[in-house]
């Protein structure tokens, strides 16, 4: 089979599953809604499935999650019972000696216990009083904790206090409680309505594809079947039947082509942010000199999908790259990367007119997610190189 005709079949073999999904946006109730666009409004909807007697009919499932989720970054023996609590909305924390109001989104407690809990897209306390909700948690002697519950985990925004904060996704908060309602058959059958909103909500706010195996022709053969696409195998004549799905293929690649861009736009945005309030510092620390001065990220084209750490005179100290910018890169240096993931990080590394790629283990997925406060993955990875590169300069 001639290259580009094996090529062209790979490709179709890849994309063919997601044929079973509409061109079209699909349906979801809060995307028609503009729901979700406001903290206010998600507070509202946790704060349901937090009730015990909420009109989900889930009595304290939600709660148990919530605090089991809680309770997997306490130490062992502080562990904060997992029902029993009351809920409140639009609590003020600020104490006697406040010049203003400061509202917590949402309050559980008990009569020994409270749960203070910020919502926002990411894990920034955004101006709130990380301490006073801490001791408006604890007056009464109850033992207190803060949560920042978020969309998108960035520990680099949590100052002030709010580094101690417990942080909680929607994604992984949802994810156990969808795997709930699915595993209780009864419940869905006897709250369709409930079980709908559910299904929406995760949907919509719950990230990440579903992987489908498409290595070989069965696989094709059954997935066109799968999704009713099996009677243009029966189509005369057949040059026509093939050019028509090409058409509707091209179609589906146009949308995934614009919508790849635009992860690839958030990534560069998020590794950016990350290397400018984290790495940054982190590098210098490691160095024990201001070796980084700033980052850039302004190149366009192939290069576009690049963030350089770059030295007080514009020297670039190391590259982080992905994508299509990694693969244009890894073609033209002259010791490639073997074998290279494109769904990785790499760093690029300049000594003299010699450049060298090295992939991380961090996904792209990892930085679309938001990294843990723990993970130093990527300065462990850049200072060696760094410390490498200046020594073979020396």
């Amino acid at each position: 089979m001639p290259r580009q005709q094996e090529t062209e079949s790979r490709l179709v073999t890849s994309l063919v599953p997601s044929l079973s999904r509409s061109l079209a946006e699909q349906f979801n109730i809060f995307r028609v809604m503009h729901h979700g666009t406001h903290e206010k409004q998600l507070s509202n909807v946790f704060a349901w499935l937090l009730r015990a007697d909420g009109t989900h009919e889930l009595g304290d499932t939600f709660q148990q999650i919530f605090m089991a989720r809680i309770n997997n970054t306490l130490p062992e023996g502080a562990e904060f019972p997992t029902f029993g609590y009351r809920v409140s909305q639009e609590v003020d924390t600020s104490g006697d000696a406040a010049t203003g109001k400061d509202i917590a989104d949402i309050v559980l407690m008990t009569a020994q216990e409270s749960v203070v809990v910020e919502n926002f897209g990411t894990s920034d306390g955004h101006g709130h009083d990380y301490y006073g909700y801490l001791a408006h948690g604890a007056q009464g002697g109850r033992r207190s904790v803060v949560v920042l519950l978020c969309i998108r985990r960035e520990s680099e925004l949590q100052t002030d206090g709010w580094e101690q904060a417990v942080v909680l996704t929607y994604a992984d908060l949802l994810s156990d409680l969808y795997a709930h309602v699915k595993a209780d058959k009864k419940w869905r059958r006897d709250h369709p309505q409930q079980n709908f909103f559910i299904n929406e909500l995760v949907e919509n706010f719950v990230e990440g594809p579903s992987p489908v195996n498409t290595a070989d022709r069965i696989a094709f053969i059954k997935t066109m079947c799968e999704t009713g696409e099996s009677a243009r195998y029966g189509q005369r004549p057949q040059d026509a039947a093939a050019e028509q799905f090409a058409e509707i293929l091209a179609q589906h690649a146009k949308q995934q082509f614009e919508d790849g861009r635009k992860t690839l736009g958030d990534v560069k945005r998020y590794l950016r942010q990350y290397a400018q309030r984290q790495l940054m510092p982190q590098v210098n620390s490691a160095l024990g000199k201001e070796a980084v001065a700033s980052v850039r990220a302004n190149f366009v084209g192939k290069w576009e999908w690049y963030v350089r750490l770059l030295s007080a005179n514009g020297d670039m100290v190391a590259g982080l790259l992905f994508g299509p910018t990694a693969a244009t890169y890894n073609d033209e240096i002259p010791d490639p990367v073997q074998h290279p993931d494109f769904g990785k990080v790499f760093i690029l590394v300049r000594s003299s007119d010699v450049e060298s790629l090295h992939q991380t283990d961090i996904s792209l997925e990892d930085v679309l997610t938001g990294f843990e406060p723990a993970d130093d993955r990527l300065v462990q990875t850049v200072v060696p190189l760094v410390q490498m590169n200046h020594a073979a300069q020396e």
